[in-house]
């Protein structure tokens, strides 16, 4: 079989068990691809990994070659169980294949000030709108596309709940709100009434132009053009302010005021990680060790490790 062949079946099969594989579905297709064109005959080989992820894409970094190669390394465990002779890189020949940068942690005088201008954005309903939609990011953590996926029967006055359906990784689960949360939320539901049809399949947000779901790219627009009349200019790693920044905020100082009120860390933690829906907590850990905030919660389960572990020698 072509190795096209096997990555066909190889991604209908991971996708019957319910794995989306958007961006690694595209690169083992094009390692793929490469591999027939090339005239490559017989099983997966290390060298033609590594020649695909780097002479592929001579112009990009190590780190992109390394995201590559980490991209076909569960193909490359469907094709050893299908194929004797299967080869693939040992350990990480380009480094490591995930980073991220430090975020942009919003100040609450930030968030108050995008709150108050979206609020006065010119039409019938956008204002509230755009107000309500970055006042529940920044109460909540969702991810903007969670949001604006929400429909009408997603919201729960009585039980004071959001519920989010097939988030990232095709996960669903419950959002509880701080009162203040189901107030903002039920003022805005009066706004949408008059706004379009309120049954329960129907989009939470609906753009005050097409009477349709609001689109990402409509809301990034409006978002970029009050952060440049405000004046906010980004404090992390990344060149501009972000819609994602609310989530990164939300998250950071959750776990400050944890620590100021001398809550068990790790149990918070994980509790945080369900919350905001991390398939691995390891990504909520990751705020701990990289953001300057939160260094004092660093320091701190450091000690209550090193601790723990001194307890477990004296036993």
């Amino acid at each position: 079989m072509s190795m096209l062949s096997q990555a066909d079946m190889y991604i209908a099969e991971r996708r019957r068990l319910g794995f989306a594989l958007r961006q690694k579905a595209r690169h083992i297709l094009a390692f793929a691809r490469y591999a027939d064109e090339s005239g490559h005959q017989g099983p997966m080989t290390a060298n033609l990994v590594l020649h695909w992820a780097r002479d592929h894409a001579v112009h990009a970094d190590p780190f992109t070659w390394a995201t590559r190669v980490n991209a076909l390394r569960p193909f490359a465990r469907y094709l050893a169980s299908q194929e004797l002779g299967t080869e693939f890189p040992y350990g990480a020949p380009f480094g490591r294949g995930t980073r991220r940068l430090a975020p942009h942690i919003y100040s609450v005088e930030e968030i108050d000030a995008l709150v108050a201008a979206a609020r006065r954005l010119p039409g019938r309903y956008s204002g509230a709108t755009y107000a309500t939609l970055f006042s529940l990011l920044a109460a909540t953590g969702l991810r903007i596309a969670e949001a604006l996926q929400l429909r009408v029967d997603s919201l729960d006055l009585d039980t004071g709940s959001l519920v989010v359906r097939h988030s990232k990784s095709q996960r669903s689960r419950l959002v509880p709100l701080h009162q203040t949360g189901v107030d903002a939320m039920s003022n805005y539901l009066r706004v949408r009434a008059r706004q379009g049809s309120m049954a329960p399949s129907e989009p939470l947000f609906l753009s005050e132009t097409t009477g349709r779901v609001l689109r990402y790219h409509r809301v990034r627009t409006v978002f970029r053009r009050l952060v440049e009349d405000l004046g906010i200019t980004p404090r992390g790693e990344y060149p501009a302010v972000r819609i994602h920044d609310f989530r990164h905020t939300f998250i950071c100082r959750r776990l400050i005021q944890w620590q100021a009120e001398g809550k068990d860390l790790g149990n918070a933690i994980r509790a945080l990680s369900t919350y905001v829906g991390h398939v691995n907590i390891v990504a909520t850990y990751w705020y701990v060790q990289s953001v300057p905030e939160l260094m004092a919660i660093t320091g701190e389960l450091f000690e209550t490790s090193r601790t723990n572990l001194g307890d477990c020698a004296d036993a």
